[in-house]
């Protein structure tokens, strides 16, 4: 019986020295406006291998972080983050990368608009025509930056948006 709870509390302590808490874990995403977004883009990309990173993309977040997709004739949807995740865990993970084309960022104070164009790749080697534009808005308080809010819109046949943005001086 002693033996138990001696290796219980060893555990415990051990476990507590050790865990690294989110913070710590995800520090180095929000450091900067160039960190987190290239945390936006990592977390949504990966092998079918890998498992998703729902505590670190919720950790790039706010609480309140609002996500809103353009569909072809323009009209918005917006939801929750949380709301994201839901076809994700309940479908098979498949190979998939964002990857980013150009940014152009605006930084006044403690707020910052990125617009980022990037293409969506089964391999992360090879190029392809699936692309978007994303509006990002963010925050800085308390030490790191914070997605506020996000808007998406595909690039298609009657909008070349991402051909008009990245040729854009």
């Amino acid at each position: 019986m002693t033996k138990t709870i001696v290796i219980s509390i060893t555990l415990l302590v051990c476990t507590s020295i050790f865990a690294q808490t989110t913070a710590e874990k995800y520090a180095k995403d929000v450091q900067s406006i160039n960190t987190i977004i290239f945390a936006y883009y990592d977390v949504v990309s990966g092998s079918s291998n890998e498992p998703w990173e729902f505590e670190r993309d919720q950790y790039i977040h706010s609480k309140n972080a609002v996500i809103t997709r353009l569909d072809d004739n323009g009209k918005a949807e917006s939801h929750a983050l949380e709301a994201e995740y839901i076809p994700l865990a309940l479908a098979p993970k498949e190979n998939f990368y964002e990857k980013e084309l150009k940014r152009n960022v605006t930084h006044f104070g403690n707020i910052a608009q990125v617009w980022s164009a990037f293409e969506i790749r089964t391999d992360p080697e090879i190029a392809s025509n699936i692309r978007g534009l994303n509006s990002i808005q963010l925050h800085y308080e308390n030490g790191r930056w914070f997605i506020d809010s996000w808007t998406c819109e595909m690039e298609s046949e009657k909008n070349d948006l991402v051909t008009r943005f990245i040729n854009r001086e």
